[in-house]
């Protein structure tokens, strides 16, 4: 990849992280979930917002990951 992909890539990665972030602080109405994790957001008693914060916590941990990778 060159230089400019990988720029490009980081900065979706950042966008996508940023909206993650927004989606869980969102669904969780709390920041808390960044410590605590899964056990911030499995309690929650709206099965939708549960969903959501899963799913969105999902996208978040990818993100991580690939921008370790990508260093």
């Amino acid at each position: 990849m060159s230089v400019v992909q990988v720029k490009r890539l980081q900065r979706r990665l950042d966008n996508l992280s940023s909206e993650a972030i927004q989606e869980l602080d969102r669904a969780c109405g709390h920041e808390l979930w960044r410590n605590l994790g899964f056990d911030a957001f499995d309690g929650l008693d709206d099965a939708e917002r549960r969903a959501r914060a899963n799913y969105y916590y999902g996208q978040w941990q990818v993100v991580r990951e690939l921008q370790e990778a990508l260093g």
